[in-house]
This record gives C-alpha cells, sequence and structure tokens, in this order.
C-alpha cells in the first residue's frame, strides 16, 4: 500500500464509507423494483448493473480496508460476499451465474498477461528452482494432502462410509484438486504491489506453469483411479492421446495466437483494448468448443509475444490498463459466488484440509530451498504463492465431479468450501510474503522497461 492511500484523511474515508453504503442501498432498492420488471430487463439489464456494483462496492471496500492493510483482492472478495445472494442479496443467484462470461473473459487476460511475465532470461535464471520446487510440492502434496483427507474421513458426510480402496482413489482425486494454484490471485497481487526479485520471478514461473502440470496430473489419476472406482471400467491409453492432443492443440492455437498479436502491436498498434476483449469473448468459447484447454492457449500467446517479438512490455502495458477493472469484477463475482452455508455445513473438513495443503506448501519450501540452494527469501516465503486458489481449482473439482456422479456432487461441494478458505487467505499471505521479502514496489510502474539486475546478494536481483 502506498504511504499517500496509507495515510488518507478521516473525511475521506468517512467519504468512503458513506459512498459505499449509498451505493447498496441503491443497488437494494434496484433489486427489490427489478422483480417487477419485465422478464428480458430482468435478464440483461440486472446483469450489466450488477457488473457496475459490483466494480464500484469492490472498490470502495479496497479503499476502506486499506487501514488494516488487507490487499485488494481479499477486500474485493469481501465485497461480493457481503453484497451476494447470501447476505444482503444486492445481487441474486441467477445474475452470479450470468457473470461467468465476465469471469472467463478475465480469467483470458488473466493468463495473458500471466504468459507475457514468463521472461525467458527470469525462467533461465529459476530453472533448477522450478524444477526442483514443481517434483518435490507436487509430490508432496499429493502424498500427504491425501493421506489427510483419509484421516479426517469421520468429517466428510460422503467419505463415511467408503471402502478402504475407494476412500484412497477419492483422496488422490483430491490431491489433484490441492495442487492447482490461482494464476489469477497471483498476477492481482502483483499488479498492486509492483513487486520484483527472485521471490516474484519464482512466483509467476511456477504458478502459470502450474496449469499444464494439473491438466497431466488429472488425466493420469482419473485414468488410473477409474477402475477402482467403477467396476465396469477398465484402463484406457486412449485418455493420454487425448491429453497430448489437447496439450499440443492448445499450445499451437496459443503460437499462433501470440504470432499474430505481436504483428498486430508491430504494424498496427491501435485500439489494442478493444482487440483484446474481443479475443477474450471470442476465443474462450471457440476453443473450449474444440475440446483444448483455454487458459494454456492465452498462457502460451502471451508468452509468445515477450519472448518472440519486441511487444512484450507493450502488450502487458495494454493488459494492465484493464487490471483494476478485471480483478475487481473477478474477484468480487467470486466472492458473491461462495455458498456461505455450505462452507458453514463443512468447514471442519474444510479447515483441515486448508490447513493441510497450507502446511505442505510451507514443508515442500523447505525442503526444495536446501534442495535448489535458493535465496533466503525464497526459503522463508516460497510457499506463499502456492496457498492462494480460485477458479481453476474449482474447475478441475466440476470435471471431476462430472467423472464420478455417485459422490461427485458432495465432492464439488467440499471443494467449493475448502477453495472459499483459500481464496480468503491466499492473497493475504502472498502480499505479506512480498512485503517481508523487501520486493514490493520494485518493478516500477506498468508499462516501464524492467530494471536492470543489482549486483550483490541473489535477492537483489530484479525480477520480469
Amino acid at each position: 500500500m502506498s504511504e499517500a492511500a496509507r495515510h488518507k484523511p478521516a473525511s475521506e474515508r468517512i467519504a468512503e464509507a458513506v459512498a459505499l453504503a449509498t451505493l447498496v442501498g441503491i443497488m437494494l432498492a434496484v433489486a427489490r423494483l427489478s422483480a417487477a420488471a419485465p422478464a428480458t430487463w430482468q435478464r440483461g439489464g440486472k446483469d450489466i448493473a450488477a457488473v457496475g456494483f459490483l466494480l464500484l462496492a469492490g472498490t470502495l471496500a479496497s479503499g476502506l480496508l486499506e487501514v488494516v492493510r488487507l490487499p485488494h483482492l481479499t477486500a474485493f472478495l469481501l465485497a461480493g460476499i457481503v453484497v451476494g445472494p447470501y447476505v444482503l442479496h444486492a445481487v441474486d443467484h441467477d445474475t452470479v451465474a450470468d457473470l461467468s462470461v465476465v469471469n472467463s473473459l478475465a480469467l483470458s487476460l488473466i493468463a495473458l498477461a500471466g504468459g507475457a511475465e514468463l521472461r525467458l532470461e527470469s525462467l533461465r535464471r529459476g530453472v533448477r528452482s522450478l524444477g526442483v520446487a514443481t517434483v518435490v510440492q507436487n509430490g508432496l502434496a499429493l502424498l500427504i494432502v491425501p493421506l489427510v483427507f483419509v484421516l479426517a474421513r469421520p468429517l466428510i458426510p460422503f467419505a463415511r462410509g467408503m471402502e478402504l480402496a475407494p476412500l484412497l482413489a477419492v483422496a488422490l482425486l483430491w490431491g489433484v484438486v490441492a495442487v492447482t494454484r490461482s494464476p489469477s490471485a497471483v498476477m492481482g497481487i502483483l499488479s498492486q504491489t509492483r513487486p520484483a526479485g527472485p521471490l516474484t520471478d519464482f512466483a509467476v514461473g511456477f504458478v502459470m506453469t502450474s496449469d499444464v502440470v494439473v491438466v497431466v496430473l488429472m488425466a493420469l489419476v482419473v485414468t488410473t483411479v477409474r477402475p477402482v472406482l467403477d467396476p465396469s471400467a477398465t484402463v484406457s491409453l486412449s485418455a493420454f492421446a487425448d491429453l497430448g492432443h489437447e496439450l499440443l492443440g492448445s499450445v499451437a492455437i496459443g503460437t499462433t495466437l501470440g504470432l499474430a498479436l505481436a504483428a498486430y502491436l508491430r504494424f498496427v498498434g491501435r485500439q489494442v483494448l478493444v482487440v483484446l476483449l474481443v479475443i477474450g469473448l471470442v476465443l474462450v468459447e471457440a476453443i473450449s468448443y474444440l475440446h483444448f484447454e483455454w487458459l494454456l492457449t492465452f498462457l502460451t500467446a502471451g508468452f509468445v509475444v515477450q519472448n518472440l517479438s519486441r511487444q512484450g512490455d507493450r502488450l502487458l502495458h495494454s493488459v494492465e490498463r484493464t487490471g483494476e477493472v478485471v480483478y475487481v469484477v473477478f474477484f468480487a463475482t467470486a466472492g458473491a459466488h461462495l455458498d456461505l452455508p455450505l462452507v458453514g455445513r463443512l468447514w471442519p473438513a474444510a479447515v483441515l484440509l486448508f490447513a493441510a495443503r497450507a502446511g505442505t506448501a510451507i514443508l515442500g519450501a523447505r525442503v526444495s530451498g536446501r534442495l535448489a540452494k535458493d535465496p533466503p527469501a525464497l526459503r522463508r516465503w516460497g510457499w506463499a504463492a502456492l496457498v492462494p486458489q480460485a477458479g481453476l481449482s474449482l474447475g478441475i473439482a466440476g470435471k471431476m465431479a462430472s467423472e464420478f456422479p455417485t459422490f461427485g456432487p458432495q465432492f464439488g461441494a467440499l471443494a467449493v468450501a475448502a477453495v472459499a478458505l483459500n481464496e480468503m487467505a491466499g492473497p493475504v499471505l502472498l502480499k505479506l510474503s512480498f512485503d517481508r521479502a523487501g520486493e514490493t514496489g520494485k518493478a516500477g510502474e506498468p508499462g516501464e522497461a524492467p530494471a536492470k539486475p543489482a549486483t550483490g546478494p541473489p535477492a537483489a536481483g530484479r525480477a520480469s
């Protein structure tokens, strides 16, 4: 948080609080009046009003909560929870569901920016740390978290009556959910804090490449455990062929998109924001229809623009111009979407699984840091980037739920409860890690050229 924001006068804080209360009151009145409006207005007008309302409410809430040093993403989430269908009902369930298109657009831009943050120079410097951390973190998560899941069986309603073999299979599925990360949370905190250094390099590199790891792990685990959970099923190698097709196709489309974007930025360079919005809205649906991984596609496109052209910083600047709007709407919508009654029913198991996942990340950081001989800041705080979870985790859990309908709905419900805790705690821990590592604010303003690495200890180095 900047000094100016930290020392806002009390009158300005009061004005923000009054504006937020007035805004909520207006939206509540609109929600009541719209109940009698025509159905067409309800479907269209309410959605547009909700986007504007969540944007303003999240922005005002982030300003108010700066006084207690909460990251903006947490403020956006809290604003969404309070005004959502489970507290004040200013935004109802149908409207939240309709905003999924906005969320997909936001995620596509976040993935594009994430790929553009992956500079080859930074990856080469940290390849040892990334490689060791990927093996250690994912290995420990697939070992420890499923074990905790088995031990927590009395707290998990759908697991209580399972025999040992099916229980172990479901626990392994939960382990895959545990290894998912949140590119959106990492990029949101980067947008706010502008950090630079070894920890920043690691956070971006690990989390952005984890999408590929998760897709591969999910296919491997689902194929392996299916015969245990469904006696009529057999192990099929076709799943691995489909996986290879999905990954290679996504990378190929992303490479083509990246080259096209680089050419547009180089030779045209006008209305870039409009072009990015159109690409996000259209290509997400098209790529999903073709059964490719659209997050990986946009991640690849950003990487290509950054490393195969000179237009990477320009692309980042263009995406970051939408940054505050994208992150406010995405995380406020995520907060409104949280099923608070469900979290309340499953909180003992969710808290235990959340703690196991966070503890595994800390242990993994200690082990991988020693093996890779990481700088002290990375050993101490590298785990913090691995705690946040968001839409990707819920998407993976949803795919598993559809694959195994006998316990799928309950499995998905538990995932919602656990991800809710990670959504709330993760951004706070990540912002704290950048602050404590001394990397906050070192990247400069959006669009500036990266600083040269400083001489001296590794912790002083410039990130991407």
